[in-house]
């Protein structure tokens, strides 16, 4: 079964989305045409197929509007289904669920947009051994829904935020002076339990990075960044399985195959949460 994320961290998120929508007034379109104890019940419904994301966000943003609303999951997070699945059914006060509906598909079918998306590039590197990583490239205050997505789409997650890993970039090198200078400086800095990466931009950084390991202050990744394939397998060899790589940049569905097949560890694709379209799920009202 997918991990879920814990609620603490989503109701928040869930409910300002649904504060944005209701605004100052509420629902004014429901309150006027809705009567107050009206109950109804519908069903989240796949228009496409896709994988499974979001359903958390689902209830929670019903349970928000209405806590005595009832809520059937029929599929968990991670599960592929086909057009046409009922993914969730609810019932509850037609007021509160209407309020509701358009926050909770936003939701959903953002996020599921994103593990269909994943689901989609770790198909086209099965065999290979690489991995498919997030990048930080993520929509403002959905970041760890959208990670979560992304690990149910199959993909593993990149760093969370700037906290939790070094991750020395072009710019880092160039105030430092240096690929090796910026590298011992984080080596000396980093705690036992926090890893270290330094993107490259050519095979001369990269032997500059592989001199350190003999220094004992090498990276533990290396990210190479917009390497043609020949350098990527020339990479690979020169490593020859005592770094991390991680190749970066360049990577779309039609290239990241090629790219996969140079023997390079992870693949971070930007695109996964940047460029993921919203899978269509739409909500139909059922007869009571």
């Amino acid at each position: 079964m997918m991990r879920t994320l814990p609620d603490l961290v989503v109701e928040p998120i869930v409910r300002l989305a649904l504060a944005e929508d209701l605004g100052r007034a509420g629902d004014v379109t429901a309150a006027a045409c809705i009567p107050a104890e009206a109950r109804m019940t519908a069903a989240f419904a796949a228009r496409r197929p896709g994988v499974l994301a979001g359903m958390q966000c689902v209830r929670l943003a019903v349970l928000a509007m209405d806590p005595q609303a009832r809520v059937d999951v029929r599929l968990d997070d991670g599960a592929a289904f086909e057009a046409g699945a009922v993914l969730a059914v609810v019932e509850a006060n037609a007021r509160a669920f209407l309020s509701a509906e358009r926050t909770a598909l936003n939701l959903i079918g953002r996020l599921s947009g994103v593990a269909t998306l994943t689901r989609a590039y770790v198909q086209a590197v099965a065999g290979t051994g690489a991995r498919i990583a997030d990048t930080r490239k993520t929509t403002p205050g959905l970041r760890a829904l959208e990670k979560h997505a992304v690990a149910c789409g199959g993909g593993v997650n990149h760093r969370f935020g700037l906290d939790d890993a070094i991750l020395i970039k072009d710019n880092h090198v160039a105030v430092c002076g240096g690929v090796a200078e910026a590298v011992r400086r984080a080596r000396a800095f980093a705690p036992h339990l926090m890893k270290v990466e330094v993107e490259v931009d050519g095979l001369d950084q990269l032997d500059a990075v592989l001199a350190l390991i003999d220094q004992g202050c090498a990276p533990e990744v290396v990210m190479l960044d917009n390497f043609s394939l020949t350098d990527l397998r020339a990479a690979v060899s020169r490593v020859a399985g005592r770094l991390v790589l991680e190749a970066s940049g360049g990577v779309d569905l039609t290239t990241v195959r090629g790219i996969a097949e140079t023997g390079v560890d992870v693949i971070s694709v930007g695109a996964l949460t940047h460029s993921a379209p919203v899978l269509d799920i739409g909500l139909d009202a059922l007869e009571s």
